[in-house]
């Protein structure tokens, strides 16, 4: 009869989702070279880091008509971190932004009326060639030999992750992050 499995650590929970952060970043399709004005700076890398910006563009679908300001401050992102992401996520088309009535030196930031290429390119993009290298399982077809056997054992283990991490998707949205914070 097997154990029931030990609750997580606070420390253990959060080197888990500091995985499945970095699974999530490789399965992210990359953004086409050359797309809009000053999309890359120097040494290659792309401006405004991959989890500033899926942060950022959380929150701006969660907060319609939002501030840079606003945006740092409940997301606990530097400002200029923050004025990178939005500039990023403007370039591809993500979000748009409009002078503020109240205050004409402010931007209000809002989702982009239409889905812009990239937004559909990542919606579309999936997880399990990234998950199953991560699990070791990459690669994998069910036959009748012994490889074949470690095969089947793999694509159970990632027909297993992807089943809990469905779950933990349903109960653990964007927004219950905003309930741990006052």
């Amino acid at each position: 009869m097997s154990q029931p499995p030990q609750p997580l650590t606070p420390v253990e929970l959060f080197l888990l989702g500091r995985t499945l952060m970095k699974i999530g970043e490789e399965a992210l399709p990359e953004p086409a070279l050359g797309t809009g004005t000053g999309s890359r700076t120097g040494g290659g890398t792309f401006r405004g880091g991959t989890r500033a910006v899926l942060v950022v563009l959380s929150d701006v679908y969660a907060h319609d008509d939002t501030t840079v300001g606003a945006i740092a401050s409940r997301t606990g992102l530097p400002q200029s971190q923050v004025s990178g992401a939005v500039a990023r996520l403007k370039e591809s088309g993500s979000i748009e932004t409009a002078p503020d009535p109240a205050d004409g030196r402010r931007q209000l930031i809002r989702q982009a009326a239409a889905v812009s290429e990239r937004v559909a390119e990542v919606r579309g993009a999936g997880i399990e060639e990234a998950l199953a290298t991560a699990l070791g399982a990459s690669g994998t077809a069910s036959g009748d030999t012994t490889e074949g056997r470690r095969d089947a054992d793999a694509d159970d283990r990632l027909r297993e992750v992807t089943e809990a991490l469905a779950v933990l998707a349903r109960h653990l949205t964007p927004e219950s992050v905003s309930r741990l914070r006052p």
